[in-house]
């Protein structure tokens, strides 16, 4: 029970890697914000916590939303010892036909989405002395077509967390950065359907580039959030790690 007395916020907790987080987060003794844009999975996944899960809905891109989760958040545990951002959405399309709005979306929910909770949740864990965050990036902050706003996005948060690690350092808080590579969620589907290949394709053919012959499962991610997330990787902070079945 690593996590026995700790309280995690999850943004996109409704599902996916998100989903799994909230759920290894809880079995080892936490109890979990469930935050995603609708309530609904939320909820659904906060029934699944056995008593540890709170549902909350937010849109992580505007700053009162963010501030009054937070806020309940401590209001109904009494702390906040770690923030997970794994909200996400994709709007994928070549630059020439990429819209100001498949840019905005993208980019104001991972960044200015992972930078409002940040913000919010640093304002309770500096005078506790005490906090984890880790940001969900991806293998796509190194490039890939069709992706220039979700590449953009990725890899602003490596670089936010790097900028964190040093600025709330001196306050025993961590932050660390999951770049994960093909795994198995409604997102990928969605760009297998956008790249016009079958689903079960897509996945075949994603296993054999990976070296380790599979694709990834939510939960292959959440295991490492969580260990970023406790007191063994306690000296591990400003770090991107990579997971993605091989090098």
């Amino acid at each position: 029970m690593r996590f026995e007395g700790k309280v995690a916020l999850v943004t996109g907790g409704g599902r996916g890697i998100g989903a799994a987080t909230c759920e290894v987060f809880a079995r080892d003794g936490a109890r979990v914000a469930v935050c995603d844009l609708d309530e609904a999975p939320a909820r659904e996944v906060a029934e699944r916590l056995d008593g540890r899960g709170l549902a909350v809905a937010c849109d992580v891109s505007r700053r009162d939303q963010v501030e009054a989760t937070v806020q309940r958040v401590v209001d109904a545990f009494g702390r906040l010892d770690i923030l997970v951002c794994c909200a996400g959405i994709i709007r994928d399309n070549l630059i020439h036909k990429m819209t100001d709005e498949d840019w905005d979306a993208v980019i104001n929910t991972h960044l200015r989405g992972s930078f409002l909770c940040a913000q919010a949740a640093q304002r309770v864990m500096v005078p506790q002395r005490y906090g984890k965050i880790v940001f969900l990036s991806s293998t796509s902050a190194l490039g890939n077509r069709g992706q220039t706003n979700y590449s953009t996005a990725k890899a602003g948060l490596q670089g936010m967390a790097r900028t964190l690690a040093i600025e709330l350092g001196p306050f025993n808080i961590n932050v660390n950065a999951v770049a994960p590579g093909f795994v198995e969620t409604r997102m990928t589907e969605a760009t297998a359907r956008r790249v016009g290949v079958e689903w079960e394709e897509f996945k075949r053919m994603a296993a054999e580039r990976t070296p380790l012959r599979r694709v990834g499962q939510p939960v292959d991610i959440a295991n490492v959030i969580a260990f970023l997330c406790s007191d063994e990787a306690g000296f591990v902070s400003g770090q991107t790690l990579y997971v993605k079945g091989g090098p």
